[in-house]
């Protein structure tokens, strides 16, 4: 079906609006479900979750839906090939376990009881990311309904976790585990936002991290400062040390090799972050904090979208209490974690971190350094070709506006996808700030919600031209 680009944008917003009250009825019946993975009572609701959904993915039209299971909560898989060949193959990923939420957090209402309040939807999950998870059933079948087809014009999967807020411990795995099954030319995650409802962007990246625990320790036991002070290595004092020497004077980490391999933003991508009507001082109010400090040479969000991080954790060792208590005392220990950025390794970074920490910690005093499982950078060039598919698709549905591009300062199992699958990762998520994701009252716009469906309803046939077209050049 050929059609003009502002005829396709109305056929698509016209099935939207047919469609919308049975969308939402569908959406808040499952919100309802406390598919909490961080608690082990709700275990059986995750569980509920995944079925649920797994039920309205082939009432969609999927004809490939399995629950998958993992050592923890299940996830959702579901496909539909495009029966045409030589079409590209997209993975969306999202999930379906949400946050912890009780009405004595702060909530106005039960938040699994969802409530539209003029036109916002208020519960636990609605943004962060049931909403955006469920508007890809109703932009695939306006997909269908714009462009005549029966299947999508790409072979269209989807993989939504059960364990995302509780870190994804099982994500990895299971993606190696069905690595074939999950083959993708692209990935798109729904597991993100824009800058704001008047400033539709697109994200290009997310930073990785690595963290860890250092444990130093000193005599077997507290002992006297009278008595020892001054001729015996103290574990806090060689903590407080390691500390002050992470940054220096410009506040770059200075451990040896940190950098290697960074990624260096180029003139025209602080032309692009610097486009976003950024305000500090609101900025400083959402940090709840009364100053900024970073990196030397770099802007605010320079600094935390494209440079790399070390921050102290917690630090701790010797007595705490009321009064005071002269003593060395046995042990002290440091968190530490460090957000990593394109081209940085995650295990050159810990090994880095081992060195640093052998070198600096004196005779005397035995340290342990132990660190958690890493999440890898992510970023996808600008000039991408399935990177300007999601920008011209969120364009459309924006009415022709300007999309620019934004970064998340945080880390996510997208960079699993990308490692393990060795395909680009796109970002394609329509919350934002203000709908509140972890906090009392969450919340998503319906209007951007429904923006989200009408950019993927543009998306697929984009994509698959797209792609056809990067894979002959």
């Amino acid at each position: 079906m050929s059609q003009t680009p502002d005829s396709a944008v109305q056929t698509v917003r016209t099935y939207i609006a047919q469609h919308r009250a049975a969308f939402l009825d569908d959406l808040t019946e499952w919100l309802r479900i406390p598919s909490v993975s961080a608690q082990p009572v709700h275990a059986p609701d995750v569980r509920r979750s995944a079925e649920w959904l797994a039920a309205k993915l082939t009432e969609t039209g999927f004809p490939v839906v399995e629950v998958w299971e993992t050592e923890g909560a299940p996830a959702v898989f579901a496909e539909w090939p495009s029966g045409e060949e030589g079409a590209p193959t997209v993975l969306v990923y999202g999930h379906h376990d949400v946050q912890p939420a009780a009405r004595e957090d702060g909530w106005d209402t039960d938040p699994f009881e969802p409530v539209i309040r003029g036109n916002r939807l208020h519960a636990r999950g609605a943004a962060d990311d049931k909403g955006q998870v469920f508007f890809h059933t109703l932009g695939v079948r306006a997909h269908l309904a714009l462009t005549g087809r029966t299947a999508p014009a790409v072979n269209l999967k989807l993989l939504v976790e059960g364990e995302e807020e509780s870190g994804s411990p099982h994500f990895r795995a299971l993606v190696e585990r069905q690595r074939d099954r999950l083959a993708a030319d692209a990935v798109i995650v729904s597991d993100t936002g824009m800058w704001s409802e008047t400033t539709p962007t697109v994200c290009t990246g997310m930073r990785g991290v690595a963290d860890c625990e250092i444990e130093l320790y000193g005599p077997d036991q507290d002992i006297h400062s009278g008595s020892f002070g001054g001729a015996v290595p103290n574990p806090a004092t060689v903590a407080a040390r390691l500390v002050a020497a992470l940054h220096d004077e410009d506040e770059r980490v200075t451990i040896p090799g940190f950098y290697d391999g960074v990624a260096e933003l180029t003139d025209t991508e602080r032309e692009l972050i610097a486009e976003l009507p950024f305000d500090e001082a609101s900025w400083l109010a959402t940090a709840a904090s009364y100053g900024t400090l970073g990196e030397a040479g770099y802007s605010t969000l320079e600094r935390v979208w494209a440079r790399p991080t070390a921050e102290v954790n917690g630090i701790g060792g010797g007595y705490q209490g009321p009064g005071g208590k002269t003593i060395i005392p046995s042990s002290a220990r440091l968190k530490l974690s460090f957000r990593l950025v394109a081209g940085q390794d995650p295990h050159a970074v810990e090994a880095a971190v081992r060195d640093w920490a052998a070198a600096r910690v004196p005779a005397g005093i035995r340290h342990k350094i132990t660190f958690g499982a890493p999440t890898r950078p992510c970023l996808t060039p600008l000039d991408h070709p399935a990177l300007q598919s999601v920008v011209r698709s969120m364009s459309r549905a924006f009415d022709g506006a300007k999309i620019r591009f934004t970064r998340e300062g945080g880390s996510g199992p997208a960079a699993d996808l990308q490692d393990v699958l060795a395909a680009p990762v796109l970002f394609l998520g329509v919350s934002v700030p203000s709908d509140g994701w972890h906090a009392p009252n969450e919340k998503v716009e319906l209007d951007l919600l429904l923006k989200g469906v009408e950019a993927t309803a543009h998306l697929w046939g984009d994509l698959s031209t797209a792609l056809r077209r990067a894979a002959v050049h």
